[in-house]
């Protein structure tokens, strides 16, 4: 049979698919929920209405978001059962421990309060109202915790030992596989990733009105909002990225080496800016590099050795035995430089961005303060900056959208491919953990099921997303300025039905 066509690969490739496509929606769905927490905080805060628009602007958002996510997630539990049953049977007791408490206390916890948010605007005081939405942001970051501390797991695992009666691992610690280094790390380094991808959502929307001269008051808040919201989770990447590297390499070597290319051990260790090599032969043909930083980044030492791929190899078939270790090469090294190279560059763009909005916008000379439509809107400093380049500023703030997005997809590319060939690094191979009944045919049609269906979903899910970004922040009725002061409506009809807030 034809490896291309094997079970395994297509198996690879569905959930490939599949999770990089949930995981478009589940950054922003993280960072959005935290960010309209904060915007309805100022709210309760000041009674400013600009806030309260905001918040229901970006709470809709949330809402399409975080009904793709769910749907999409659920997709990917069925795969374990699918193509992976070896893979269950082998370390379902470990694995399953932090999904069940993923779903037990975090997704309910989070779908119960989402409920409250959602119907208690005319129910609910504004104040616990306000605590729904924040119950409904711890509750998407304890469920990216539990999940994420599976996942290192699979990339480090501890706190288990082999049955070799029943040919299984088995949980001996789970508090250890819950605060591992690896699941601390990679955790900080997601959700800093995921508020970067909410920073540049509101920035490109906030631009996407402001270029228009539309809805100012609230998207000149939420530019703010999301630039600084960019800068320090750019900065908070950088540094996590700085320490889950250092990790990595202690744990992982293979993956660090496979990210720059290095071939073979040296000392110091550069990092690779360009390379072009033969992996057959295992050696670059052309490498441009600057010297002692990978060192740097492995071990906080400029001058200290960094094993080579080929080295490392070596070592893992005297380990393990004979065969190949080497990850996808190509894959790791362009990946490694893609995730880092979006991620700077929403960083850098939010620093210009804020830069260039360091003071109020002003208005031309005559025209009346505090209207939402302005015609002849200055939007930066004078004589800062022409109003071309402004003009070019929101272009590529809109684009800054896409930037995280793409970031967050390579690195989870980075992450789980640079493992291979392993599932559980060290412990079991990915061709070990196959369906042993599942045949070509079956994956093949699953996989193309699912991806024609996702295609539908992402049409409906920007379309959507569309609509109401173009509708712009509702305007409020006298209900929303005078919420209830006690549970169930306050001086209203108590027998009025609940109203869909969205």
């Amino acid at each position: 049979m034809d490896l291309a066509l094997a079970p395994e690969t297509l198996a690879r490739w569905q959930f490939g698919i599949t999770t990089v496509y949930h995981f478009l929606f589940v950054p922003l769905t993280i960072s959005l929920a935290a960010l309209t927490a904060g915007l309805q905080t100022a709210w309760v805060r000041t009674e400013n209405e600009k806030y309260l628009r905001a918040t229901k602007f970006w709470g809709k958002l949330f809402l399409i978001n975080i009904a793709m996510g769910v749907v999409t997630g659920i997709v990917q539990e069925f795969q374990f059962g699918m193509n992976w049953s070896d893979y269950s049977r082998f370390v379902g007791d470990i694995f399953g421990a932090p999904l069940a408490f993923e779903a037990l206390i975090a997704f309910f916890f989070e779908s119960t309060f989402i409920g409250l948010w959602i119907f208690g605007w005319d129910k609910l005081p504004k104040r616990i109202h306000l605590a729904c939405i924040w119950m409904v942001s711890i509750g998407t970051i304890l469920s990216a915790y539990f999940i994420l501390a599976a996942n290192s797991w699979m990339q480090h695992p501890v706190g288990y030992r082999i049955n070799e009666e029943r040919g299984r691992a088995e949980l001996t610690d789970f508090w250890l596989v819950l605060t591992q280094n690896t699941a601390l790390t990679q955790f900080f380094h997601t959700m800093t990733a995921a508020f970067l991808v909410g920073g540049a959502f509101m920035v490109g929307i906030s631009a996407f009105h402001l270029a228009r001269k539309r809805h100012i008051p609230v998207m000149r808040t939420s530019l703010r909002l999301g630039l600084i919201t960019l800068i320090i989770a750019g900065l908070g990447t950088a540094i996590s990225g700085d320490m889950l590297g250092k990790v990595m390499f202690k744990q992982q070597p293979m993956k660090m080496a496979a990210a720059e290319a290095l071939w073979d051990g040296e000392a110091p260790a550069p990092f690779s800016i360009f390379a072009y090599g033969d992996v057959e032969k295992g050696h670059n043909k052309v490498a441009i590099e600057v010297p002692g930083i990978l060192s740097y980044l492995a071990n906080g030492d400029f001058d200290s050795y960094v094993p080579g791929i080929n080295d490392i190899n070596k070592a893992e078939q005297e380990k393990f035995g004979p065969g190949d270790y080497r990850p996808n090469i190509p894959v790791a090294y362009w990946g490694f430089r893609w995730m880092i190279g979006f991620g700077m560059a929403s960083l850098t763009i939010g620093v210009i961005g804020l830069w260039l909005t360091r003071r109020k916008f002003m208005l031309a000379p005559g025209m009346r303060t505090g209207e939402d439509e302005v015609p002849n809107l200055v939007l930066f400093k004078r004589k800062a900056l022409s109003p071309r380049l402004g003009k070019w500023y929101w272009i590529i703030a809109l684009w800054t959208m896409a930037f995280p997005l793409i970031a967050n997809s390579w690195g989870w590319i980075f992450t789980e491919m640079g493992r291979q060939p392993w599932v559980v690094y060290g412990v079991l191979r990915t061709r070990d953990a196959v369906s042993p009944g599942t045949t070509t045919g079956e994956v093949l049609t699953s996989m193309i099921v699912f991806t024609a269906l996702y295609a539908v979903l992402a049409v409906i899910e920007v379309k959507l997303l569309v609509k109401y970004i173009k509708a712009g922040p509702p305007e409020l009725t006298e209900d929303d300025l005078n919420p209830p002061t006690k549970i169930g409506g306050d001086s209203r009809d108590p027998d009025r039905p609940m109203a869909f807030s969205y």
